[in-house]
């Protein structure tokens, strides 16, 4: 029997094919199991595998089925996954194709809610720092909602009620469904966008997770924060909090407290105001009725029934002064009129011609007697003075030299006296009674003056 002829040869291609038909006989499952070395690749397809404590298999999930995922899945989920088995024939291995996959346990939207959550807290978007205080009394509001809603009703009612002269801008959007997070964001741009507004209330009514989820998307919390006017997040009732309700500069726990809030200012001052008001009142009563009883216990007072008597009695002292000082004046003019009447006497007694000729004669020879002294100082003064210009031009060193005498000094300037200072060679300088002259010296001669000693002793 031959073997070989009856083989039937299989490609790799026909075998993978025939598993891949095998396996899409299976249909729609459903699966269970724990992601491991999942992938996010860049073309939006996610990539990983479902094990359990026995087995594992591979699985992809394609951008078409994931594009609306709530949640972002990670290693170590648990998981439900709905899809269809097949073969990645390039490396014959089999995988499950997902269409649909939610957590264990956890809802998808509410996992996909504290993700979100978890992920702008660490990028710092719900730091107080970055909150925009609410304006104290806002001109003109601007209001994102569904404008056929519960809540833009009740916000409109309550701001007619409080400040009925607020201005309201409504932006018209959906608040839930598909479209409805892009257009709250295009709400709260323009809002941005124009001057007049300032304040914005981005709200809606009460619902289910569902409902709310607009103000739950990533391109409405980063919408808010990067408005630059203060929102105020009016979502849902006081138990419901949305992302938005994080982001937002102030939450409100319904639609109804946003417009209290943005309202109330106007109403609070003018409390304030009354209530200052009435309490400067009773302040000013008050003062004005302390001040009336300190009057009459001052009117009372022993002071004045004394101060008239005291007032008397100075005036009585004031009158006795004054004329205590006329008397006085009069005696002082009295006492001056009388000097000036003997000084007149005594002037008419002298004879001022015969006391001014006397004063000349006296003066004449005053000056006579000055010029003589004068004189006489003046020509002993000079006898004095060229005696002592004598002495001095006798003891004057040009008049030595006038008498043809030299004055010699060496090349420091010092003046020699003995022929032993310098040596042949040196350089002195001669000062004669007129000029000078720069000498060399040639020879020198000790003993000079000891031959003229001797000399003069012979003759």
């Amino acid at each position: 029997m031959d073997l070989f002829a009856q083989r039937k040869i299989y490609s790799v291609y026909d075998i993978t094919s025939e598993i891949k038909r095998s396996l899409d006989k299976f249909g729609i499952l459903w699966v269970q199991g724990e992601i491991s070395n999942f992938k996010h690749h860049s073309s939006g397809h996610m990539y990983f595998s479902l094990k359990d404590q026995r087995a594992q298999m591979k699985a992809a999930f394609f951008r078409n089925n994931n594009l609306y995922l709530k949640f972002r899945p990670e290693d170590g989920m648990e998981v439900i996954v709905r899809g269809r088995l097949s073969v990645y024939e390039p490396r014959g291995d089999y995988q499950m194709i997902v269409e649909y996959m939610e957590p264990v346990g956890l809802g998808s939207l509410q996992l996909a809610f504290d993700q979100l959550k978890e992920k702008l807290r660490k990028e710092g978007l719900f730091e107080d720092l970055h909150k925009i205080p609410l304006p104290l009394l806002p001109r003109k509001v601007g209001i994102i909602t569904s404008p056929t809603g519960a809540a833009i009703r009740d916000i409109l009612r309550i701001l007619k009620r409080r400040n009925a002269s607020l201005d309201v801008l409504i932006y018209p959007a959906r608040v839930q469904g598909t479209g409805a997070a892009e257009e709250v964001v295009a709400g709260i741009r323009y809002l941005n966008s124009r001057r007049d507004i300032d304040v914005i209330i981005a709200g809606r009514g009460g619902g289910s997770i569902e409902d709310l989820w607009a103000f739950n998307e990533e391109i409405v919390a980063r919408a808010i924060y990067q408005s630059e006017l203060p929102l105020i997040s009016a979502v849902g009732h006081e138990v419901d909090y949305t992302i938005a309700d994080f982001v937002a500069d102030m939450r409100a726990p319904t639609p109804s407290a946003a417009a209290e809030m943005v309202s109330g200012a106007r109403e609070d001052l003018r409390a304030t105001v009354a209530s200052f008001g009435g309490r400067l009142n009773q302040a000013i009563r008050r003062g004005i009725e302390r001040r009336r009883l300190n009057l009459e216990r001052l009117a009372h007072n022993k002071a004045f029934t004394v101060a008239p008597n005291k007032i008397r009695d100075l005036q009585q002292r004031f009158d006795e002064g004054a004329m205590r000082m006329a008397q006085a004046m009069r005696r002082f003019c009295y006492a001056i009129r009388h000097r000036e009447r003997l000084i007149a006497t005594r002037l008419h007694a002298l004879d001022l011609r015969r006391l001014l000729d006397h004063k000349k004669q006296i003066l004449a020879h005053s000056r006579q007697g000055l010029i003589s002294g004068t004189k006489t100082c003046l020509a002993a003064e000079r006898s004095r003075f060229e005696v002592a210009v004598g002495k001095i031009d006798a003891l004057s060193p040009l008049a030595i030299l006038r008498r043809g005498f030299a004055l010699c000094r060496d090349a420091k300037g010092i003046i020699l006296k003995n022929a032993a200072d310098v040596s042949c060679g040196d350089q002195v300088s001669v000062t004669l009674a007129l000029g000078s002259l720069e000498c060399e010296v040639k020879k020198t001669n000790e003993n000079y003056e000891l031959r003229m000693t001797n000399y003069e002793l012979k003759n």
